[in-house]
């Protein structure tokens, strides 16, 4: 097989994966630049792609996206588009409303490489083997890391206060006074 059918079939499998882990990363407008180098250092790499690339490619992309920022000047903290996850089905609407506020309020509050490791296991679905080679970890260190960010997670979740479902102050005639 030619280099160039092994990377052919690399792009065919992986494409779709991996822009959908960039987008979930960056803005939009990035997106393709990200994904489009992300496949040229593969390219340049191909001898050095693994047996299960996915990781690995993830982990090019991630290394991309963090010089990409520091470049630019803009590091931000990993951000979570719950608006383009699939709605949850329940009957009680408001209870869901309340559990995807509340997970957006402690989300805000994790560290940057909390909501890091969480989302390569619970939003790319890495294992937490995979989740080590995009980070660049061992796979303790890896393992380590998703557990104190759920651990963390949970402990947050568990402290919010409630969310009001009333303004704070009374409504009259349609009007806040």
């Amino acid at each position: 097989m030619t280099d160039e059918d092994r990377f052919d079939r690399l792009y065919e499998a992986h494409r779709g994966d991996l822009e959908r882990f960039v987008r979930r990363r960056i803005p939009p407008a990035q997106v393709e630049d990200i994904v489009a180098e992300t496949f040229l250092v593969a390219w340049r790499r191909l001898d050095d792609a693994p047996a299960e690339p996915r990781p690995w490619l993830f982990g090019i992309a991630r290394n991309l996206m963090l010089r990409s920022m520091r470049s630019s000047g803009r590091w931000h903290a990993l951000q979570v588009r719950l608006a383009a996850q699939p709605r949850l089905l329940s009957e009680d609407l408001a209870s869901s409303v309340a559990t995807r506020t509340d997970l957006a309020r402690a989300w805000a509050k994790l560290s940057a490489g909390e909501q890091e490791v969480l989302a390569l296991v619970a939003w790319d679905g890495l294992t937490t083997n995979e989740a080590a080679a995009v980070l660049g970890c061992q796979i303790g260190t890896s393992r380590m890391r998703l557990m104190r960010a759920r651990r963390h997670l949970l402990h947050i979740l568990d402290r919010l206060p409630p969310v009001e479902a009333r303004p704070a102050r009374p409504v009259t005639n349609g009007v806040l006074s």
